[in-house]
């Protein structure tokens, strides 16, 4: 930074402030503020960070901290301050330096960043220290106002006192890339007592360094560059004249403090050197800039809110909030319908979760109004429900994310080919197909600008590529806004310096096009519309000819942009595992519930098909699916649920929470108990049990009935009579082995007394050769066998030692490392490097046997009031089971729990089932992608060539690899991911720090399998991860009821349905199946009775497509969908 050429250096120095104290230290040269713990005399106290717009320069003597020294210091990581880094300058006068000793900066931090606190590098005339600074209070509360939650930090930096010099010093604070916001509270200078301070005379005027940004403007038919020069006048408003290169001088009037004046050049059409006068009070100020050649710029800006549901209020206070931004909106399109292109109001609701509402509870006009300006492009629906945390989602849980826009869609005639999702960093894989199979070409991606983000943004930040499927068949273009989605949550656009502060950093990355879009929200989350924004942009774009602004929706952005650089994107595949599904184990037991719940809606759709098609409920399976979207959605809870746990407005917000789970399982079961209906008797006691298959191939498994359904001298028989194996449980349960049911149908038993003996109650019978069952479930010591798998478990940890395939002899448990599988791990704190294990466990048989043999261990647990684990082997079928209690007592303090499962698999490829997709860690993730932990939905699978293991995972998604790899805020993001078979369960954390929850208690039960194999099956691991988790399904029926026959069976293994279901118009059913191997096939389709009219291909919108004759071709891992009219 230059002044105006005065004989004496930049500054006089005299002392700060009379009233202000100063701290104990040998010499203190000067200080600014006080130190008491508050920044309220500092400029823009309290709270104003919004209206930052200038860097701290302090003139010792003459500045004054409330006018000239911000209480805030951006970061280059803060969005509301430009994202860029941001010095701020002291500068001092001495009569003579110090010949020896040390002097020293004081920094005294009312708080910092939580997450990202900054690194500072201070210097002094030019030398300079870095020093990291601590983590601040844990959240924004005092920077925004609240002097009461600040979290002190205090910064020593030393230099030798020969760094001093006679004259004009100064000192310089500037954030290194990373950081975030700091607080003062108060900082000052310590030096050598023979430091005497001076006096200096005051410049007139001093320049900054001029740039050329992006502006072009026209002037009589020719094009000029506006070079902006910032001006810092310290006297009354005055006069100056500007000047380059020696040229025409311009008038601009001065104002006290700091200005940006605007001079006019001749456009560059390349680079060239100019020097630029600054002439007022007498003196004259000189500075060179670069006039870099400016790109003709086209800004597309996407306004909308961003959709919390919750956080900021309660739920339902922000459904309103949302609501009344409509009505505003609508009126603000009114008010601007004249307006020039571009400066005409337009809205994005972001989600259609309050659309939803709003036009339901609209009056018939304001539903026309609103759907007339969704027609004219005016507001812009875009297509999924809310800011998805999509990993979560079940397959067909990821197609009902459109299905609202799908439907609405329909009725209005208008198709939806865009979506946003905003504030979520990390999508996965199947997204891609459910997306463009529902007609959206355009993904918008605004993620949060850093907290727990990882890579997301430093990959793809304003990086536009097309997302390939794992198909290959679709792709979809995405955009990741690289100022994320709250660039404008300090306060609203009423300049353009932010965009062209921005276009120059484009320009200067070397990005390849001259268009761009951004995102435009304020006000905070659930932000409401702009007023002055139209006028804004008005009068901008009358201004300037480059760059223009527009505001619009994104079809408009996506198509333009499309149309121009389409042809030369890249195309990219892979999985972008997102980072924040983390969040769903501080709530495990709803996590589990809503994963069950999901689950149970497929299962109940396909018992639709087969039993009651003609009277479907659509619209009561659309609740349904929306209580389970609602539940997986990113609001978690309150902004202020760590700080607070214990608030009201905590707990009101998680209680409507934690209601989508519940609800979404009420709701399932009440859909599956009406579509069985028929089958039930209608009077008198249930005398048999039908037991239905809702999968498109024949299954054998496991049947729990209660123990309210039997007497105590009973029999199983099936249909031909015959005698089923069958098991009284220690829970009184009754269990049986139901064999070969048929592809989605039915197979009946029977209950009945067994004849009465001598010897007493008739014992329960097991057939070893029945039903597929070559050996009895039995019970040695601490083993368990079936003739299928063996399993050992560790007498010390209760961990199981060893998993077999029997007959094989392969160890399938790495002990080098853990003592054996789902070994139980408590991480007290954030640090991973010494977990706690359980205590000395118990070993109990639970179950004795022969069809059903398990052994419980029992134990105390670190963060568990006890800890529970059943092994469990049924004869007849070739996995283990597990089932883990966690009795979990109410921890605030920082916590991980997780259940660690080292296999042995000599070079092993981990393969992982995804929503409409399978990945292999590392393989087939996309740049930037969450390697810490991954989102599964029911198997990994870890195979060699000869060998491997099947892990199905019921109720916990997330998985780490390797070991425990989290919290990543210690542990550091992990950008390559070494190969291992070592697999981690992380089932409960409490690491955020606000959104999700604080603590979690109670008994919580997670349930595993684990199925040996040879090589890698895909197929085999598909079914066997589905039917763990659509279980069979019983139910109390008459004697006379009839099984209902197959309704559809589907060849090849390798090709599963991921639904069966009526179709929401009652004409047709619909089947969508996925290819799950990595080979294409010919899947066979053979429907029962009554056979369909004829089959169809079809969409998510289950619309009519082409006649289907024949096999259907698939891709790998490709989704189709059929409608069979009936």
């Amino acid at each position: 930074m230059k002044h105006a050429s005065a004989p004496a250096a930049l500054l006089i120095l005299a002392l700060l402030l009379a009233a202000v104290p100063a701290p104990a230290a040998p010499n203190v040269l000067w200080q600014i503020g006080r130190s008491d713990d508050s920044a309220k005399e500092f400029a823009l106290a309290p709270g104003g960070y919004g209206n930052f717009t200038a860097e701290g320069v302090y003139c010792v003597g003459i500045s004054r901290p409330g006018a000239d020294w911000p209480y805030v210091h951006p970061g280059p990581g803060d969005n509301w301050a430009g994202g860029k880094t941001h010095a701020f300058s002291v500068f001092f006068n001495l009569r003579k330096a110090p010949a020896e000793g040390e002097c020293a900066v004081v920094l005294d931090l009312a708080d910092t960043h939580y997450y990202a606190p900054p690194r500072l590098r201070v210097e002094l005339n030019g030398k300079g220290v870095d020093r990291k600074t601590e983590p601040g209070s844990g959240s924004d509360a005092f920077l925004s106002g609240a002097s009461d939650k600040g979290k002190e930090t205090r910064i020593t930096v030393t230099f030798p006192a020969s760094t001093l010099r006679a004259g004009e010093n100064t000192v310089t604070i500037t954030p290194l890339a990373g950081s975030s916001w700091a607080v003062y509270d108060a900082l000052w200078m310590e030096a050598p007592r023979g430091a005497k301070l001076a006096k200096a005379t005051m410049p007139f005027v001093q320049l900054g360094a001029p740039t050329s940004p992006p502006l072009l403007v026209e002037r009589e038919g020719s094009l000029f560059q506006m070079l902006r020069v910032p001006v810092r006048h310290f006297g009354d408003a005055s006069e100056a004249e500007v000047s380059v290169d020696g040229g025409p001088a311009t008038r601009h009037p001065l104002v006290k403090g700091l200005q940006t004046l605007e001079v006019p050049v001749p456009a560059a059409d390349q680079p060239r050197d100019v020097t630029v006068e600054v002439h007022a009070g007498g003196a004259t100020a000189r500075e060179t800039a670069t006039v870099n050649p400016a790109r003709r710029w086209t800004v597309y800006l996407m306004h909308h809110t961003h959709l919390d549901i919750g956080y900021t209020h309660l739920q339902s206070e922000v459904e309103q909030k949302q609501w009344d931004h409509m009505d505003l909106a609508l009126e603000l399109i009114g008010k601007t319908k004249d307006y020039p292109d571009g400066a005409r109001f337009k809205w994005l609701p972001e989600g259609l979760w309050a659309v939803d509402s709003y036009l339901k509870r609209a009056t018939p006009e304001k539903r026309d109004a609103f759907l007339a300006a969704v027609k004219e492009g005016s507001i812009g629906l875009d297509a999924l429900y809310g800011n998805q945390l999509t990993a979560l989602c079940r397959p067909e849980e990821l197609v009902e994310l459109t299905g609202y826009a799908r439907r609405l869609a329909r009725e209005t005639g208008v198709p939806m080919d865009t979506a946003m999702i905003s504030d979520v960093p990390g999508y996965t894989w199947g997204l891609v197909p459910a997306l463009a199979q529902s007609g959206v070409k355009y993904l918008s991606i605004g993620p949060n600008a850093g907290h727990r983000i990882g890579f997301t943004l430093k990959a793809w930040g304003d990086r536009p590529y097309y997302w390939v499927s794992p198909s290959g068949k679709e792709e979809v273009l995405c955009w990741m806004v690289a100022k994320a989605y709250s660039w404008y949550h300090s306060g609203p656009m009423r300049d353009g310096e932010k965009i062209l502060a921005y276009l120059t950093e484009l320009q200067d990355a070397g990005f390849p096009y001259d268009m761009t879009h951004v995102r435009y929200n304020i006000g905070g989350d659930n932000g409401p519309p702009d007023p002055g924004l139209p006028d804004m942009i008005r009068d901008w774009n009358a201004r300037y000819v480059s760059p223009k602004i527009v505001i619009a929706t994104p079809h408009e952005a996506f198509a333009a942009f499309e149309a121009r650089y389409g042809k030369d994107l890249p195309r990219v595949t892979g999985d972008f595992t997102p980072y924040w599904e983390d969040g769903a184990a501080s709530s495990a037991r709803e996590t589990a519930v809503n994963r069950d719940a999901a689950e149970r809606i497929v299962q109940a759709q396909a018992l639709w098909s087969m039993l009651r098609p003609e009277d479907y409920p659509a619209a009561d399976f659309e609740a349904a699916w929306r209580e389970v979207i609602l539940y997986d959605e990113h609001t978690w809870g309150a902004h202020n649920s760590i700080s607070e746990p214990e608030a009201d407005f905590v707990k009101g917000q998680w209680a409507v929470k934690q209601a989508f789970a519940l609800e979404a399982d009420r709701r399932s079961r009440d859909l599956l108990d009406r579509a069985t209906a028929p089958l039930r008797a209608r009077e008198g006691k249930d005398d048999a049990v039908m037991v239905l298959n809702t999968s498109p191939w024949p299954r054998t498994g496991l049947v729990t009935l209660p123990g309210d359904w039997r007497e105590k001298s009973i029999e199983v028989r099936d249909a031909k009579g015959t005698p089923v194996s069958c098991q009284v449980l220690s829970t009184g349960e009754l269990a049986f082995l139901a064999a070969d049911v048929p592809p989605t149908g039915g197979a009946k038993y029977v209950l009945a007394k067994a004849a009465a003996s001598d010897a007493g109650p008739v014992q329960w019978t097991f057939d070893a050769g029945k039903n597929g069952c070559f050996a009895t479930a039995n019970i040695q010591r601490n083993r368990l066998k079936n003739g299928l798998v063996e399993v050992e478990i560790d007498p010390a940890t209760g961990a199981v030692s060893s998993l077999k395939a029997a007959g094989n002899g392969a160890e399938l448990v790495d002990r080098s490392k853990y003592p054996g599988l789902n070994d139980y791990l408590y991480v007290a704190g954030r640090k991973p490097d010494n977990p706690q294990r359980n205590g000395a466990p118990t070993i109990t048989v639970k179950e004795k046997g022969p069809l059903v043999a398990s052994l419980l261990v029992t134990s105390d647990a670190p963060g568990c009031a006890s800890l529970t684990r059943e092994v469990r082997l049924v004869a007849g079928l070739d996995h283990a089971e597990l089932v883990d209690t966690l009795d979990k007592t109410n921890i605030y303090e920082k916590e991980g729990v997780h259940l660690a499962f080292p296999f042995n698999v000599p070079d092993g490829v981990v393969r992982m089932d995804l929503p409409l997709a399978v990945a292999r860690p590392e393989t087939d993730q996309m740049a930037g992608a969450c390697k810490n932990y991954f989102t599964v939905q029911r198997w990994v699978d870890v195979s060699n060539d000869t060998l491997g293991v099947t892990w199905a995972v019921a109720d916990t998604p997330l998985v780490q690899v390797g070991g425990i790899t989290n919290d990543p805020t210690v542990s550091g993001w992990i950008e390559k991911l070494e190969p291992s078979t070592t697999l981690v369960a992380y089932v409960m954390n409490n690491y955020w720090e606000t959104n999700y929850k604080a603590s979690q208690d109670g008994p919580t039960t997670f349930r595993y399998a684990l199925r040996p194999h040879t090589g890698y099956d895909p197929a085999a691991a598909q079914r066997f991860g589905t039917d763990f988790t659509q279980p069979l399904v019983a139910v109390p029926a008459a004697k006379r009821a009839k099984a209902p026959e197959t309704r559809v069976r589907v060849t090849p293994d390798c090709v599963v349905a991921t639904v069966l279901k009526p179709g929401d118009d009652g004409a047709a059913d619909i089947l969508r199946l996925f290819n799950s191997s990595d080979t294409a096939c010919e899947a066979v389709v053979d429907w029962g009775r009554p056979r369909p009219k004829r089959v169809e291909m079809s969409t998510l919108s289950e619309t009519p497509g082409e006649p289907l004759d024949g096999p259907v071709r698939l891709a790998p891992y490709e989704v189709v969908t059929l409608r069979a009219v009936r």
